[in-house]
């Protein structure tokens, strides 16, 4: 039996995977993550790095089945990452208030002894109430391994007003796009094995 690895240090990540009653072990990618600002195709951008991430443990992982993501937030075409310390969060969150934004996070599964890949994006949108400055420094700390600086999962910091599309995609996994590439891989893979 082909064993997954979920290639990524998000416990977000791991917890959904495991929701879905997957069996799998983890691993850290070894692809240094560019800081891009602006790009002109952000979905295509997000897709891109989740392949790299997958693509970058290629040789240690060759008979394994390997899953990537990488997700970003983008407010007017700037891409906005995790930020690197409070203050960073700070001004991420002050920025984001009382917006519309998008979320894309790019999935991978790669299959490197066949040379099967599969990769798409997801897209969603995400309303946040206006909040106080003293709010925003409140909650700042809270979540700096995040893009966007927040946590939709998170009950009590009353960021997020409202998500258009897959709830799981502003988590950092987004479930039906999970599930359909990896349908899509066992055909695949059925048809390389004919």
């Amino acid at each position: 039996m082909l064993e997954l690895v979920l290639v990524s240090s998000s416990a977000r990540r791991f917890e959904i995977l495991s929701m879905l009653g997957f069996k799998f072990s983890v691993y850290r990618h070894k692809f240094k993550e560019p800081k891009i600002k602006n790009h002109p195709d952000p979905k295509r951008f997000v897709e891109d790095i989740a392949i790299k991430k997958a693509k970058s443990v290629a040789n240690i992982l060759k008979n394994k089945i390997i899953i990537t993501a990488d997700t970003i937030v983008v407010l007017k075409n700037e891409i906005i990452g995790k930020p690197k310390d409070v203050n960073e969060a700070v001004k991420i969150l002050e920025k984001l208030s009382g917006t519309k934004h998008k979320v894309y996070t790019g999935v991978c599964i790669y299959y490197p002894a066949k040379k099967i890949i599969l990769s798409g994006v997801e897209s969603s949108t995400v309303y946040t109430n206006k909040l106080s400055k003293e709010k925003i420094r409140s909650i700042a700390a809270k979540h700096l391994d995040k893009a966007g600086a927040y946590a939709v999962q998170q009950k009590d910091d009353m960021f997020v007003r409202k998500i258009v599309g897959d709830y799981y995609n502003v988590v950092g996994f987004p479930i039906f796009l999970f599930l359909e590439l990896y349908k899509k891989f066992w055909q695949k893979l059925a048809k390389t094995n004919c």
